[in-house]
């Protein structure tokens, strides 16, 4: 007697004990459901408790203090970015002013009689106004542009319509001047094969015109631009001062290898977040002394 009574006590607790996994395992695929509904969707809910499990309640009030904790941190972030943009955007129309004030006055200074050193001093003064104006340039396209970057269209109508092949081909030509000046003769490969794509025409051109001066920068004399048959664009050059660390950062906003003068390091960023507004990937490698700029739509 007493054996039975215990093989049915045994068979009770294993019944109770796989009714009880089976209504965790159930809770716990609800709860991963609604994790990835939360974050996947930026809800701000709570994670609700299915059950009345201590352990499985103790686990969802553990997740819900650390969403809390990553909502913090989201909004500490946002917060951050949106004070920088905004600073960016103060900062290049405060500087806008009174680079247009000295081009004035240097006007008024080159119209005037000068000996031969006043020339030479206006000259220098001159070219670094320029660069200075080129970079406060930059930096107010890159604060409008990291502004509407979420106003952008990616699902163009028809007569956004464009091909990639000849905004290539336009952007190639548009560096020219500068191709001859640093003694460099691109090798190309462009696909017969129209590339169209619903973008807005000069976003893309700016994409390129920002990949093609980056090669200008670094290049030790070569590059060679290829479009694939399907719309991948490949930008590569020799680059032997660079390093692994440096080409990770390429795409970083304001970093800029320690010998690339006149640069705000917005180039190749702006190029970024143009590419992720149509939709497409970008990325850089480096491999044998060769830096690759490879895009993807």
């Amino acid at each position: 007697m007493l054996p039975w009574l215990l093989f049915s006590l045994a068979v009770l607790i294993t019944a109770g004990l796989i009714i009880k996994i089976y209504f965790m395992h159930k809770s716990l695929k609800m709860m991963e459901k609604d994790i990835a509904e939360i974050i996947c969707g930026n809800d701000n809910r709570k994670l609700l408790i299915y059950g009345n499990d201590r352990c499985v309640k103790s686990l969802a009030a553990s997740i819900n203090r650390e969403l809390k904790n990553l909502r913090e941190e989201q909004l500490r972030y946002l917060n951050g970015d949106n004070e920088l943009k905004t600073a960016i955007t103060n900062i290049s129309h405060d500087l806008r002013t009174p680079l247009t004030a000295i081009n004035g006055y240097l006007e008024l200074l080159e119209g005037e009689e000068q000996s031969e050193n006043t020339v030479r001093y206006l000259s220098y003064i001159r070219n670094r106004v320029e660069a200075l104006k080129e970079l406060t340039e930059e930096l107010f396209r890159y604060s409008v542009i990291v502004s509407a970057k979420n106003d952008v269209p990616v699902d163009g109508k028809p007569d956004n319509e464009i091909c990639i092949n000849s905004v290539l081909e336009e952007s190639l030509a548009g560096m020219y001047a500068a191709f001859v000046e640093r003694k460099i003769t691109p090798e190309i490969n462009i696909s017969e094969k129209k590339q169209y794509r619903n973008f807005d025409r000069r976003m893309l051109a700016r994409v390129f015109e920002n990949i093609l001066s980056n090669a200008l920068k670094y290049s030790d004399g070569d590059l060679s631009v290829v479009l694939d048959d399907n719309g991948g664009v490949s930008f590569s050059n020799h680059a032997k001062d660079l390093t692994y660390v440096q080409v990770e950062k390429l795409f970083d906003r304001f970093y800029t290898v320690s010998d690339a003068r006149k640069s705000t390091g917005l180039g190749l960023s702006i190029a970024k977040t143009l590419t992720e507004s149509m939709n497409g990937e970008i990325k850089a490698e480096y491999n044998e002394g060769i830096l690759h700029i490879m895009l993807k739509f």
